[in-house]
């Protein structure tokens, strides 16, 4: 074990140990991040999973907000993507292809006709190389040239670093040998009345957006951008979540609750998201560099076993994930997700906690 401690330059203490190995007896290493204030992540490079995120209440009791499994097993497994680095492509790509300068490539359809998250073999499924850094850890990644259909030798650096005003930043870069395409999130599912206590329809969301990218009914986006001013999708004032999640309204019908990119107005870092949990007290306030953020509200949950003997059902976790749009390599109108060589990606995203 390996032990950084506080002082002037830094905010959090570091310390990392063995958690396990892999089916190939690779070592898997876990790293504590803890801060002046008790506020505590622990993460993993299998997959860069956020394993626990630890943070106080009103009374300043902690908790643990994020789902997931109390050993490195439940990660190895196939499980919901609970808080790993979703890649290279987050989210999907309709059809399982994309064309770059006249050139169509083809990659790992895995959601019927199309991709989601990465593929088969995501990010989340990879053993990433490791180091302490201030505050934090430093993950890194290669991504073969093909690997998944995709382009390129893309190599992938995500660090995470605890704040002393307790946020957890989270900083993507990735590089590429040819043109292709990226889009990094983590896909965390937070609860922030504690893991394992029950369905997140209480929590109160805020969504400073207007507007959404429309989907069919296989959430494959149409490329139109939409309002959804007074519509049961707008959260730009404070809604709970449950309030309005089972209208007769087709978007929801068709995510069975909500599964969608908010699209988020300005440049460089913004707000995408606030929540908070009434009882508790604990607030999360999530800021980007991203375009978008999807809303997904955990439906698809069904009896997974996690933490603590907790069963985790449909809708016990809410995810915001900070990301560019889906399938946007095959909508030119939307941002763009091109990386070219001698070009580096960069984002950042904060999830910040506080307690009211």
């Amino acid at each position: 074990m390996s032990i950084t401690g506080l002082s002037s330059a830094a905010s959090a203490s570091v310390e990392s140990a063995v958690w396990g190995k892999t089916a190939s007896g690779e070592e898997v290493r876990l790293f504590t991040l803890r801060n002046a204030s008790g506020m505590e992540a622990k993460i993993t490079n299998w997959g860069g999973y956020i394993v626990s995120l630890k943070v106080a209440d009103k009374k300043g009791q902690l908790a643990d907000v994020v789902l997931g499994f109390d050993s490195l097993d439940g990660y190895l497994a196939k499980n919901p993507f609970f808080g790993c680095i979703t890649g290279r492509y987050a989210n999907r790509i309709g059809g399982a292809k994309f064309t770059i300068d006249g050139v169509e490539h083809k990659v790992t359809a895995n959601s019927g006709k199309n991709h989601i998250h990465g593929g088969k073999i995501g990010f989340d499924k990879k053993l990433w190389s490791a180091k302490e850094v201030t505050d934090g850890v430093e993950l890194t990644y290669t991504s073969a040239d093909g690997e998944e259909g995709f382009p390129g030798e893309l190599k992938c650096t995500v660090t995470y670093t605890l704040t002393k005003d307790n946020g957890l930043q989270i900083d993507y870069r990735a590089t590429t040998s040819k043109p292709t395409v990226v889009n990094l999130t983590n896909h965390a599912y937070f609860n922030l009345a504690g893991e394992g206590s029950g369905d997140i329809l209480g929590h109160e969301l805020t969504i400073p957006s207007e507007k959404i990218t429309a989907t069919d009914d296989d959430l494959i986006t149409t490329g139109e951008i939409v309002s959804i001013k007074g519509t049961p999708l707008d959260f730009a004032t404070p809604h709970k979540i449950g309030e309005r999640i089972s209208a007769d309204f087709r978007p929801l019908i068709q995510g069975i609750g909500y599964d969608h990119n908010y699209v988020l107005a300005g440049s460089g870092m913004k707000l995408a998201a606030t929540a908070k949990d009434p009882a508790s007290g604990r607030a999360m306030m999530v800021r980007t560099t991203e375009p978008g953020v999807q809303l997904y509200t955990g439906n698809h949950l069904k009896e997974v076993n996690g933490k603590s003997g907790h069963v985790y059902k449909a809708r016990h976790g809410f995810c915001l994930e900070t990301q560019h749009y889906p399938d946007s390599p095959n909508k030119p109108s939307f941002p763009s997700v091109i990386l070219r060589p001698g070009d580096t990606f960069q984002s950042t995203t904060i999830y910040q906690f506080s307690a009211e």
